[in-house]
Formats: structure tokens, sequence, C-alpha cells
């Protein structure tokens, strides 16, 4: 009897021990997985800020195009309205809300580009991380993260370098650009605490549907004519490109990326959308006014805090 036991336990030890491994080995796998879908949806992120500028529309007039346009490709891709008859009346509530964040968050970004410049309203959103070190442990309600919040300060004199010996008449579209940060950080914590509550391609149907009702509630009040609200030439190409690519690819990606990514880590890495965008708007649109060395400095601060943060995470972590 004695025998048996200790035969049971040899035999069982070593089969924890893999499966532990095996777990370990494939929550890594799906860790990298991730952060390569999150860096594929941050290079398209960074075309968004080009295609803005480059389409004529107003802000919020283009937003209500890319929302709804985005919101019909959905309709190939998933059985939209058997599967959100599954989702509770709570959680669509909760993901509509976010929608709206999400409309307005596009609205102030494309009126910080129209009222400065892609280059301009893409560094703002590099104090993303900023405001969700300090967000994200309030909605989770986990304890605030002091190299988190090191990580997210880092990158304010990045954004101050890169935006430096600006016109006066540019801040404007600057606290465009920041507001516009402040409520991506809002949104990706509120997405962080309920992502794992549905499919990703619904949450993201949900939220851009009710994004773009409540532009269409409020489109009538911001640009009454009809000149200012039908897309002309090459803006139909450069739409489709925004909503098909940018939007329904780029939004999926992302949010299958926090199921297994910290809200503030998925921000992080977004803060490499200013670097993609200004880099694509120098080479696509021959803008390269605002590569100077400040530009360079304030990049290489946000890209030492964006590839710093996984060392620093694991170098925290062991401390615990």
């Amino acid at each position: 009897m004695d025998l048996k036991i200790l035969t049971t336990r040899d035999f069982s030890i070593p089969y924890i021990i893999i499966r532990k491994d095996s777990i370990l080995q494939s929550r890594m796998d799906q860790e990298k997985r991730a952060y390569l879908e999150l860096h594929i949806a941050v290079f398209l992120f960074g075309f968004t800020a080009i295609l803005g500028d480059l389409i004529s529309l107003p802000a919020t007039t283009l937003v209500w195009w890319r929302v709804l346009l985005t919101c019909i490709s959905f309709f190939f891709l998933i059985p939209v309205v058997k599967n959100i008859r599954k989702i509770p009346k709570r959680l669509i509530g909760i993901y509509c809300g976010v929608g709206v964040l999400v409309a307005i968050h596009w609205i102030t970004f494309f009126g910080a580009i129209k009222f400065s410049n892609a280059s301009i309203c893409l560094v703002c959103m590099a104090t993303t991380s900023f405001f969700t070190s300090i967000l994200e442990p309030i909605i989770l309600k986990n304890k605030i993260q002091k190299y988190q919040l090191l990580l997210g300060v880092m990158i304010i004199p990045g954004m101050v370098l890169v935006v430096s010996n600006l016109q006066a008449d540019m801040w404007y579209g600057v606290v465009l650009g920041l507001i516009s940060a402040f409520l991506a950080s809002l949104f990706s914590s509120i997405n962080k605490k309920y992502v794992n509550d549905a499919d990703p391609m619904d949450i993201t149907f949900l939220e851009l549907a009710a994004a773009w009702v409540f532009i269409s509630l409020i489109l009538p009040f911001m640009n009454p004519g009809v000149d200012s609200f039908l897309p002309q030439g090459m803006d139909w190409f450069y739409l489709l490109i925004l909503s098909l690519l940018c939007t329904t690819l780029a939004y999926v990606l992302s949010l299958r990326a926090l199921k297994h990514l910290s809200a503030f880590a998925s921000n992080l890495t977004v803060n490499l959308e200013p670097i993609y965008g200004i880099i694509l708007a120098a080479l696509l649109l021959g803008d390269s006014k605002e590569l100077n060395l400040g530009f360079y400095l304030g990049c290489g601060i946000i890209l030492l805090a964006v590839f710093s943060f996984p060392y620093l995470k694991k170098r925290f972590e062991k401390k615990i």
C-alpha cells in the first residue's frame, strides 16, 4: 500500500510540473501573438491621421461616414442580430456607453488634425499611457503600479520635444488631442474590464453602432450644410481604407490583444502610433518639417518607454 502511494506521488508530481510548464508556455504564446496583433493594429492606426488629413470632410462628418461604413462591413463578417441576442442587456448598455466615448474620442482626434496637423495630433495621443496608468487601477480596482506611472510620465517630455516651437493657432489642436488621449485611455480601461464577457467582434459592432447613433443625433447641429456632408472624389476611396482596414481590422485586432494584455501595456504600445504616423506622413505626404532634432529626441523617449515596459514589468513581478 505504501509503495502504491509513493508510486502515485512520483508520477503525479512530474505531471503537475509538466502541466504547469505547458500552461505557462501557452500563456506566453498567447501573449506573443497578442503583441503581434496589437502592433499590426497600431501600424494601421498610424494611417488614420494621414487619411484624416487627406479627407476633405469636417471632423464630425468624417467620423459619421467612417463608423457607418465600418458597421456595414460587420454584417458581412458576423451574424450580428443572432450574436447580440445572446449578450445580457446590462453588457449591451455598457458597450454602447463605451461606443459614445469612442465617438467623442474620434471627433476630438480628427478635430485636432484639422486645427493643427496629423503629426501634432498623433504625438498628443502619446499621453494616453499616462492617463491609463491612473485610470486603469481605478476602473479595475487594482493597485497603482509605480513603474507604470513612471513610464506614463516619461512620455510627456517626449511629447513636449516633438511639439515644441508650435504656432499659437495650433494649440487648440493640442488641447483636442489631449482630450482625445484621455478618452482613449478611459474606454480602453473599461473595455479591459468587460472584454472577456463577449466576443471581440460583437463588442466592436455594438460600440461602433452606438457611436454612429450618437453622432447621427449631434450631426445636424454640427454641420448643417449639404456640401460639407457628402464625400467628394477621392474621399470615398480614403474613407473605405479608413473604415475597413484602419477601423474594422485594426479595432478587432486590438480588442483580441486586450484579452491577453493589460490596458496599460496596450496603450503604451499604441504610443508607437505617432512614430508610425509621422514617418508615414513624411514618406507619403512629403511632410518632414517636424522631423528636426527635437522630434528625434522625443521619439527616442517614447520608444524607450514602450520597449522598457516588458523589462520593468518582469523585474517588478519578480520582487512581488
